[in-house]
């Protein structure tokens, strides 16, 4: 491979590579609250996906509706301590589903095996704990997925929207210079992620966290809605600085082929 061209791509999981709408997550923040007595809709437990857990849950918690259902419920604002405890029981429930929402999404396994035989080293980031990603990691490696690279948000300072896991990833897998690096995911916090660092950004749609919806939701929606879906989601991508944005994972190959070219362009006009 030409030393002109991308070297590594570093994707997330949930949403991207796995669990195609993302919603082991999802589902275990809407139990984890509901069972406080406080109904939080899918989206309100969406809006801060891909953030570490612990900040997620302090993001649900600040949002106004919910702020003053905690108020009322409980006659006080939330704190330190309610967030803790709203993640034990949130890492409870999450554990006994994280097993079936580890299958690849389609077309992540060929496009991975395609990049490998080009010489591109994968890599991942994850607001996942290390248990917890262990788990999900040790179920996809048996549909055939398994990243050279995993860094998690408890290993590094800070989690998304800071660069500090894609960083580590490229020492993990020595990459270098950064731009020759895509990062890859569903949420605008990925897009922040990767921008940070300064690599190439690609959002997904289909699958995604953003998009919401799974296979066969997808599938029987009315084209022209799910066209708008697809489109609002798009443009936030795009409106957090996303270089590319894709309908679904296995189009990251005509990206890299696009970038190439970019990075061939940019050496070019250097050595001119």
């Amino acid at each position: 491979m030409d030393r002109g061209e991308v070297e590594a791509v570093i994707f997330d999981w949930a949403g991207t590579t796995v669990d195609y709408g993302c919603f082991a997550p999802v589902q275990a923040f809407v139990e984890t609250f509901r069972i406080r007595g406080i109904d939080i809709t899918t989206e309100e437990a969406r809006e801060p996906m891909g953030l570490a857990k612990l900040e997620h849950i302090r993001i649900i918690l600040g949002m106004n509706r919910i702020h003053n259902l905690w108020n009322a419920a409980f006659g006080k604002e939330p704190d330190e301590k309610d967030v803790h405890a709203l993640y034990r029981d949130f890492e409870g429930m999450l554990f006994k589903v994280l097993k079936n929402h580890a299958k690849p999404v389609p077309g992540a396994v060929e496009l991975v095996s395609r990049l490998r035989r080009q010489g591109i080293k994968i890599g991942s980031t994850t607001g996942y704990t290390r248990e917890m990603i262990d788990l999900v990691a040790a179920e996809a490696k048996k549909w055939g997925y398994k990243p050279d690279s995993i860094v998690t948000s408890a290993e590094v300072p800070s989690g998304r929207p800071a660069p500090w896991m894609c960083l580590q990833t490229a020492m993990n897998l020595q990459v270098y210079p950064l731009s020759k690096m895509v990062k890859v995911g569903d949420t605008v916090s990925d897009i922040e992620e990767g921008i940070f660092a300064g690599m190439w950004t690609v959002g997904v749609l289909k699958g995604s966290s953003e998009i919401g919806l799974s296979e066969q939701e997808i599938k029987e929606m009315d084209p022209y809605r799910l066209q708008a879906r697809m489109k609002r989601a798009e443009n936030r991508f795009l409106n957090a600085g996303a270089d590319f944005v894709i309908d679904e994972i296995g189009d990251l190959w005509d990206i890299i082929d696009r970038i190439n070219h970019r990075l061939v362009e940019r050496k070019d006009f250097f050595i001119g």
